[in-house]
């Protein structure tokens, strides 16, 4: 299939790449066109009855819902897929003790912490420190005797095979097999289980096998995981949609890493607290909100910032850091262009000196440490900052970024960028900056200023943005209506296309741009993730029948509108049984 699909994956990326011309922002989209259009970009995109839907309600009405996200009754079914998620609700010191990382073993393993209460953290814990002792004994026996039996082996608790069906089997052969131990032999597995196979042992269990896969052999997965799925589940069965493709769009503005220390476990406060309270709220509470974030202040080290102080005997200073200082600036606020030096840089990490984190690694929360506090007299963007101050050295900062055109500009553009073209109008540009400034940083109202201009209406913004993997995912989820048990394996599939899920490493986020996410590789993975659930072969999507007695009917169905000649040229060689699968990997699908 793939390799007759349409055009070659350099000709698709060139369709989708292909250029708009500036006339197109003056030429209006039909009222269906414009109902199609609103739910391509403020949803994840329009599920089989959404159209008449917001027909019934009314366009304007239904934006006027979105934007205010509190009004919307939340789907039973997305409440339902979450409650298993226990971690979610949890505070960070509550996640370490649940999940235990390995120095709250070690310490627990030498009498310094107490064992948790609860049953699988401690049985987790009795696990991990008798893997911490193995480790150790098989240490000393490289020079000596003192050598200890490696922990349990697979043919210690697996039948032959049992071991080949694991090594060899099908998904549904293994997850069968998985379902078939007991706990406690599932809590031997994933002691002995080699490396090479603990992918598919994972992607093979249930959740809640899975869950206690990873408890017993490394309980921050389990974090991750829930993290990963509740991201996949809110963006296939919110009623608030707009609400998530802000979370996301705030998300990857204020990145943090989540494979980096303690922000294994400081990101699910991070999103929940930080981030999705603000994103139609006010610009300066969400910049603070980040600000003052234990993820934020660990990934960036402003945690470990002191300004100069009297030298103490036998104790290193940290000293001065600018990483904060310098994503504040370039990333968060002003953009690359918006007019500051490396002066500026220096002279804002030295008023956020002494921003810190109670206990780090113990999951404590913002602490101000004035004693690590730069009390000089400094000068950020021409505005000084006299000598003597404290914590509110930064909040003046703050102040200061919130309420500059600069800022105005940055946080307009990209979110022009996100939701109207990768090159919005300049007038569109400059409104949405106006009213961010009037407004104090309203965002919801830039919002609406967008939503309101005749650009976001236009035949330039019609399916003129390339869907993320992330988006490619979870909208062909939805325009087939099926249903999710188990979004691991999507998950997976997210990350395989290139967008693995609160893992983007640099401060800058993933990318709003087309041609980040358009390559031959990348389209062929995203055809082979059509092909896969098309033919009903993702774990935990259950698919259904798509509805259609003809390929024709099959691509309207699920592009909700008719298909380019492209598309209708190659599904009508097609099989039947490939039609749905070539559908969701066309570029007409690739775009929203």
């Amino acid at each position: 299939m793939k390799l007759r699909f349409l055009v070659s994956c350099a000709g698709a990326a060139a369709i989708l790449l292909a250029a708009i011309g500036d006339s197109a922002f003056d030429r209006k989209l039909t009222k269906d066109q414009q109902i199609l259009h609103a739910l391509d970009r403020l949803t994840y995109g329009p599920r089989p009855g959404d159209v008449e839907a917001v027909e019934r309600t009314g366009l304007k009405k239904w934006i006027d819902q979105q934007l205010h996200p509190e009004r919307i009754p939340e789907s039973a079914a997305l409440n339902q897929k979450l409650a298993p998620l226990e971690s979610l609700q949890m505070d960070t010191t509550e996640l370490i003790e649940h999940y235990p990382p390995p120095d709250l073993v070690r310490r627990i393993a030498g009498g310094r912490a107490p064992m948790p209460d609860d049953p699988l953290a401690r049985a987790a814990i009795r696990s991990l420190i008798a893997k911490q002792e193995r480790r150790k004994a098989a240490k000393a026996g490289e020079d000596g005797p003192a050598m200890m039996d490696d922990g349990p082996r697979l043919r210690d608790i697996l039948e032959p095979d049992e071991i080949d069906t694991l090594r060899n089997g099908t998904p549904e052969e293994n997850r069968a097999l998985v379902e078939s131990l007991s706990a406690d032999k599932l809590e031997n597995l994933a002691d002995a289980v080699p490396a090479k196979l603990r992918g598919r042992l994972l992607a093979a269990a249930t959740p809640e096998a899975r869950r206690r896969l990873m408890v017993m052999d490394a309980p921050q997965q389990a974090v991750a995981a829930d993290l990963a799925a509740a991201k996949l589940y809110r963006a296939i069965y919110s009623n608030r949609q707009l609400a998530g493709v802000l979370d996301d769009f705030w998300f990857n503005h204020f990145n943090v890493f989540m494979d980096k220390g303690a922000d294994r476990y400081e990101l699910t406060e991070y999103e929940r607290d930080a981030i999705a309270p603000h994103v139609l709220g006010r610009f300066r509470d969400l910049l603070e909100a980040t600000a003052k974030s234990p993820a934020m202040l660990f990934y960036l080290d402003n945690w470990q910032s002191r300004g100069p102080s009297p030298a103490k005997p036998g104790r290193k200073e940290a000293g001065l850091n600018e990483n904060y200082g310098r994503e504040l600036l370039e990333l968060h606020t002003l953009g690359v262009d918006g007019g500051y030096t490396q002066k500026d840089v220096t002279e804002v990490a030295r008023c956020f000196t002494g921003w810190s984190i109670r206990a780090p690694r113990q999951g404590g929360d913002f602490i101000y440490r004035d004693q690590w506090h730069d009390r000089g007299a400094k000068v950020v963007l021409g505005v000084p900052i006299r000598a003597g101050g404290g914590m509110d050295d930064g909040e003046k900062v703050l102040d200061i970024l919130a309420q500059s055109p600069a800022t105005a500009h940055h946080i307009s553009f990209e979110l022009a960028q996100k939701f109207v073209a990768d090159r919005p109008p300049a007038a569109l540009v400059d409104r949405m900056s106006k009213t961010f400034l009037k407004t104090h940083g309203d965002l919801r109202e830039v919002m609406k200023a967008m939503l309101d201009s005749p650009e976001f209406w236009s035949e330039g913004a019609w399916h003129a943005k390339v869907k993320t993997p992330f988006e490619v995912v979870v909208s062909a989820i939805r325009a087939t209506n099926a249903d999710v048990d188990d979004p691991f394996a999507l998950s997976l599939a997210v990350g395989r296309l290139g967008e693995p899920i609160y893992r983007k490493l640099e401060p800058t986020g993933y990318s709003n741009a087309n041609s980040d996410w358009v390559n031959s590789a990348a389209l062929l993975e995203r055809m082979n993730f059509a092909a896969a659930l098309a033919s009903n072969k993702v774990p935990g999507v259950h698919m259904g029948s798509i509805p259609g007695n003809d390929a024709d009917t099959v691509a309207r169905d699920l592009l909700f509108g008719d298909p380019s000649e492209q598309t209708r040229a190659a599904i009508d060689k097609a099989q039947p049984d490939l039609v749905a699968g070539l559908v969701l990997g066309s570029p007409d699908f690739q775009r929203r």
